[in-house]
């Protein structure tokens, strides 16, 4: 691997040309892992791009790592999504600065959104539980159809619908700018 520095940002339309790359490195990770990763289409993550609602890790030119988020239940919920770092590059933390990016961009264009985030990895559940978010039941997320309809494309999706959305592999964590706990995290990372 280069030395070269692996820049973070958010996506834009000029990125489009990394998608097949993305969906191939979360295919393959899927297939290593035999957990579920839900599928995506090239439209559904270039769009992410073109909305800025994605955020992409590239060494130079070359594709490092990749999440997206997407707003459910009229906004009332955010969800970060599909965290990938390519295997040339992983053991570098990148994952954990990619997961920062998504959330701090989740919490600029939707600051008073809950977020959340399922997940089978335990390196995205300490992720997760270092910004604030908590472990909660599914009925605790959003109840928006078009959000469980993504879950479709993941190889445990009968495990959710056998459980009426109850239960499934994966773990439900939810983060909550209301809480106390989250405030005074948020006045500290803003150093109030």
């Amino acid at each position: 691997m280069d030395t070269q520095p692996i820049d973070v940002m958010v996506a834009d339309a000029s990125h489009e040309v990394y998608v097949d790359t993305i969906l191939e490195t979360i295919r393959n990770a899927a297939a290593v892992r035999g957990t579920g990763i839900a599928e995506r289409t090239h439209e559904y993550v270039a769009t992410k791009m073109k909305e800025g609602k994605a955020i992409i890790a590239l060494c130079g030119d070359t594709f490092a790592g990749f999440t997206y988020i997407e707003s459910w239940g009229n906004k009332q919920y955010v969800a970060t999504s599909g965290l990938i770092v390519h295997p040339d590059f992983r053991g570098l933390g990148l994952a954990k600065r990619i997961k920062q990016a998504s959330f701090q961009l989740a919490r600029l264009r939707w600051p008073k959104a809950k977020i959340f985030s399922l997940t089978s990895g335990a390196a995205v559940m300490k992720m997760n539980t270092e910004l604030g978010y908590v472990p909660v039941t599914f009925n605790e997320l959003t109840d928006d159809e078009a959000f469980w309809k993504g879950c479709e494309g993941c190889i445990n999706h009968d495990i959710l619908v056998a459980k009426n959305r109850k239960f499934c592999i994966c773990t439900a964590m939810l983060y909550d700018p209301a809480e106390p706990r989250n405030i005074k995290k948020e006045q500290e990372r803003n150093n109030i």
